[in-house]
């Protein structure tokens, strides 16, 4: 299997040459976007580099999943740590978003 679609930067999975991150690709297509609209959404790769990436990914998916769930609970924690620090603002944010959604009934 040729690997040379992805590279480990650190704890990134990015496609070579490019800033683009692996969990952008694999998450399009988790949700059924096809290799061609994953492409569309990301112009600076070409289909050959989607195509290898969502490869690698299926190729690696274990070891993938485990990195997307571990950057989940990360993020996870950096929201719970903003909100204990910022209280009164994500308070104005969640009161806004409210009287944005339409009432359901």
């Amino acid at each position: 299997m040729n690997e040379s679609y992805v590279e480990k930067s650190g704890d990134c999975y990015r496609i070579r040459g490019t800033r683009v991150s692996l969990d952008s690709l694999v998450y399009g297509f988790l949700e059924g976007d096809s290799p061609e609209t994953i492409a569309q959404s990301f112009p600076v790769l070409t289909l050959e580099q989607v195509y290898g990436a969502l490869a690698y990914y299926l190729a690696h998916r274990d070891q993938v999943d485990a990195h997307l769930r571990a950057e989940d609970v990360e993020f996870e924690e950096l929201r719970r740590q903003a909100r204990a620090r910022r209280p009164e603002l994500y308070k104005r944010l969640d009161d806004a978003r409210r009287v944005k959604e339409p009432a359901i009934g």
